[in-house]
């Protein structure tokens, strides 16, 4: 009829939640099931009077508020090394290399697909957003261009149609984060981004167009996944949308890719319109 206290032996064996370790039972009867219950994970568990408690011939025996409190603490300890190390899996992409994880710090959204862009990727500042519509109606990919601030400082006060030459011009490194609105088959994601390619290469150094489908793995692409293109000069970095890692070496290919995304008839409108607005607020 009185209240009971337990004394936990741990053993290499058994885990005892803590609720069953912080709970009072109110009468024998209850407290004799909760140690049969206990038994059976094995447990060493005992009733022990609250007015008269025993000493322990065990060693290492823990009263039962210290073993509470030891499990609770491994427990909370536990959770928030997990999800700390979860935050810090998705937070690597904002002054790190190419091919880690955009961090989504001050996010901006596109408009037409609600896609957001981090405010950082690969070091560089995100400076505008847009979506490449196809047919019309169909709205293929979100497309964002991140900016290196220090390299466009003297540009940005320069005009909009300095920062116009300036977006065509490779020299300025920049990189553009793709991510799919709808599922697409790989070789219809290739095959357009080389049909655009092509005509403004003037016939030069062509065999960089089978190389960037060499980047590309056969997998097709489902929505959401992401591949990342940065610009420096004549070298492109890729991401796949498998995180694969590759460049190609070419003035040619470079330029054209900036023609593509920065030009007078840009795939995306819309993008290239956030762009050299967000320009000016780098």
């Amino acid at each position: 009829s009185s209240n009971y206290l337990f004394r936990v032996y741990p053993t290499s064996t058994m885990i005892i939640s803590a609720r069953l370790l912080t709970f009072r039972p109110r009468s024998a009867s209850t407290a004799n099931a909760l140690v049969g219950r206990a038994r059976q994970y094995r447990g060493h568990i005992r009733p022990i009077s609250h007015t008269k408690p025993k000493p322990s011939t065990v060693p290492n025996a823990l009263p039962i508020s210290s073993a509470s409190l030891l499990l609770a603490t491994t427990l909370l300890f536990t959770e928030n090394t997990t999800r700390s190390n979860e935050d810090t899996s998705m937070a690597q992409c904002s002054a790190a290399p190419l091919g880690s994880e955009p961090i989504m710090l001050s996010p901006s959204k596109e408009p037409a697909t609600g896609i957001l862009f981090p405010h950082l990727c690969n070091g560089m500042t995100l400076a505008g957003c847009g979506v490449r519509v196809k047919w019309g109606f169909v709205k293929v990919y979100a497309v964002g261009s991140y900016f290196d601030s220090l390299a466009m400082s003297m540009i940005k006060s320069q005009g909009e149609a300095e920062v116009k030459k300036a977006l065509l011009d490779p020299t300025y490194p920049r990189t553009l984060r793709i991510v799919m609105n709808r599922n697409l088959s790989i070789e219809k994601y290739t095959n357009a981004i080389v049909e655009a390619l092509e005509p403004r290469m003037n016939g030069e150094d062509l065999g960089s167009l089978e190389e960037f489908k060499k980047l590309n793995p056969p997998v097709d692409l489902v929505e959401g996944a992401e591949m990342e293109m940065t610009i420096r000069g004549d070298v492109l970095l890729y991401k796949n949308a498998v995180g694969g890692l590759g460049q190609i070496k070419s003035s040619v290919f470079t330029k054209a890719m900036c023609d593509v995304f920065y030009g007078a008839d840009a795939v995306s409108p819309t993008h290239m319109e956030s762009v050299v607005s967000g320009i000016k607020n780098l």
